[in-house]
């Protein structure tokens, strides 16, 4: 039978005594509750083959290769190595590829027409020390924020491209940097739980459409300042054999991006969307 535990008052849980290779449909059933009512679900212990983990990947949704090409597995596009070949050919260490995902509290895939579901690693190598990811609750977000920020934002549509204001594009190919503008609501309700969450990526939104550029740069300003509660997030520590799969709909993550550099912390990463 499966075990559960919370990790958080508002957001993980982990499960156990589950191999997800086998995992029957009534148990994985349960697993996905856990996984919506939580924003985050982690498995411990699991020992897989490629192949195996985008057989169980597949159960979420749709995987879709991400738009870095050069971080892609050679042979399994829809998987992208995180942290590995860090190095260049003279021992230069890129930054891009060791800070990746460590600039800011972000969700990934805002600036798609259709944003990623969810996002699920599976660790390979862990390094001594460091190198944790932490998660926040859109949902404690949007509880948190003052009824007149709610009244300002209700309707409000964010534009989101991919780098953002920064254009931080460094790990796209050059013919890749072209992005035009996606919009979502900046308050999203959830399509599965009901839920509203603020819906906001600092590192991805342009603008907020129907203000003015002074007032849309002040409310981004409060939104970053506001996002992140303290009471609603989880840290993750990992171990090797870990999965750790996040809902992108409904919370926040940022890698801590202080591991050794010489040291290895590579994962697995699929990129996850609804069913058609």
């Amino acid at each position: 039978m499966i075990q559960v535990r919370e990790l958080g008052a508002h957001i993980g849980a982990e499960v156990s005594d589950i191999d997800v290779r086998s995992i029957s449909d009534a148990d994985f059933a349960t697993l996905y509750r856990t996984w919506l009512d939580h924003n985050v679900l982690v498995v411990h212990g699991q020992d897989l083959q490629i192949d195996d983990f985008l057989r169980y990947s597949r159960r979420f949704g749709i995987l879709a290769p991400h738009p870095s090409k050069s971080t892609r597995h050679p042979d399994y596009p829809e998987i992208t190595m995180l942290g590995a070949n860090k190095f260049d050919a003279d021992g230069n260490l890129n930054m891009a590829i060791y800070r990746r995902g460590a600039e800011g509290w972000h969700t990934d895939g805002a600036y798609d027409a259709v944003p990623f579901k969810a996002t699920q690693l599976y660790a390979v190598a862990i390094p001594s020390r460091g190198g944790d990811t932490l998660f926040a609750s859109m949902y404690a977000a949007y509880d948190a924020l003052p009824s007149s920020l709610k009244d300002r934002l209700d309707g409000k549509q964010g534009a989101f491209t991919y780098g953002g204001r920064q254009k931080r594009a460094a790990l796209l190919n050059e013919e890749d940097r072209d992005w035009q503008p996606v919009f979502h609501p900046i308050v999203r309700t959830h399509p599965e739980t009901g839920r509203k969450a603020l819906y906001f990526d600092p590192g991805k939104i342009l603008r907020i459409e129907g203000m003015d550029e002074a007032e849309s740069d002040a409310v981004i300003d409060e939104l970053t300042a506001r996002m992140i509660q303290p009471d609603a997030q989880y840290r993750h520590k990992w171990t090797v054999g870990d999965i750790v799969i996040w809902d992108n709909r409904c919370s926040y993550h940022l890698a801590a991006g202080d591991y050794p550099p010489e040291e290895e912390r590579i994962h697995w990463r699929v990129s996850i969307h609804e069913f058609n």
